[in-house]
């Protein structure tokens, strides 16, 4: 069983971050605040990744299932990662998108439950792409949002989080350190693998946050999601080895059952193929025996976003 932990899907772009407004203007190409961009390949007149070239990708690329999420760059999409997920129960698992600092918070919350195909909420904490670039100051242990962690825990519904870079406000451990010990039945995945860079052990701030990051991967409800790894590491040539040892590091810190196999395409398609990706990480997971690679490469996906238990009650 492979698992794709971290991909996106949608009709359109049409959300916001902190540079402005984002919108699709066909052929891959995107608008971000002022600036045009290739945001995916041109796969198509219409710059979009639906639900059905997704599934299309994972049957030429041998991906059985794949997890989605969303953020502000790409819109909110509740609706249409609804309907995606009734269309292809067996192959897509779905996160839905809240803002917690939103007038509406509580509404889209109850609407999350009362769909009941939803297995989390995805938060993008970002300041260049996520919440903490579009309300500047805000922090995950804010009084007014605590509602939340209390609510998913209840709700058996997972918490996904990108906390960005070392660099940013928004990488938090010590605030998600907290809410874990807090809400021990809440499961939370950290996507990324914490945003590891190039040369970051030059900097001993730099490392030392990500290792107190990666390290709350001990708790024993927080897991890590792979996504972009090869990506933080283009400058090397293929297979980019610096990625793999940084993703030995990680396991032989807190285990192959806290890693779960993440790509965040469609983006990384401008770099990677999903095969090439596929292939990448097999071959930074050889020095595991075979069982514990398929924990990565699907199992701890399963274990996590699926819960046949989920409650649908407020």
């Amino acid at each position: 069983m492979v698992i794709d932990a971290h991909a996106h899907i949608f009709t359109e772009i049409s959300g916001r971050v902190a540079e402005g407004s984002t919108r699709g203007i066909g052929y891959g190409r995107a608008v971000i605040g002022n600036r045009e961009v290739q945001f995916i390949p041109p796969l198509s007149e219409k710059t979009e990744y639906t639900a059905q070239m997704l599934i299309a990708f994972m049957d030429w690329s041998g991906i059985d299932k794949a997890v989605l999420l969303q953020g502000p760059l790409y819109g909110e999409s509740n609706i249409y990662i609804a309907d995606a997920l009734k269309s292809y129960p067996g192959r897509l698992m779905g996160l839905a998108y809240l803002d917690p600092w939103s007038p509406d918070a509580r509404e889209t919350f109850a609407m999350i439950q009362d769909t009941g195909v939803f297995c989390g909420v995805k938060l993008e904490c970002t300041e260049a792409a996520g919440l903490f670039g579009i309300h500047k100051g805000v922090s995950l242990d804010m009084k007014e949002i605590e509602w939340i962690w209390k609510g998913l825990e209840k709700s058996r519904l997972v918490l996904t989080l990108d906390l960005g870079s070392p660099r940013d406000c928004s990488y938090q451990s010590k605030v998600i350190r907290n809410i874990a010990l807090k809400h021990e039945e809440l499961k939370i995945v950290i996507a990324h693998l914490g945003q590891p860079y190039p040369d970051m052990e030059k900097s001993a701030e730099s490392y030392g946050l990500w290792q107190e990051q990666i390290d709350l991967g001990l708790l024993p409800n927080i897991w890590f999601d792979t996504a972009c790894l090869p990506y933080y590491f283009l400058r090397e040539e293929y297979p980019h080895p610096n990625a793999g040892k940084v993703l030995e590091r990680v396991i032989d810190r807190i285990g192959p059952e806290k890693v779960m196999w993440g790509t965040d395409i469609p983006t990384l398609m401008l770099h990677f193929t999903y095969s090439q990706l596929l292939k990448i990480a097999k071959l930074h997971l050889q020095f595991l025996e075979t069982e514990k690679q398929e924990m990565v490469m699907g199992g701890n996906a399963m274990k996590v976003y699926i819960n046949a238990d989920r409650a649908k009650v407020r």
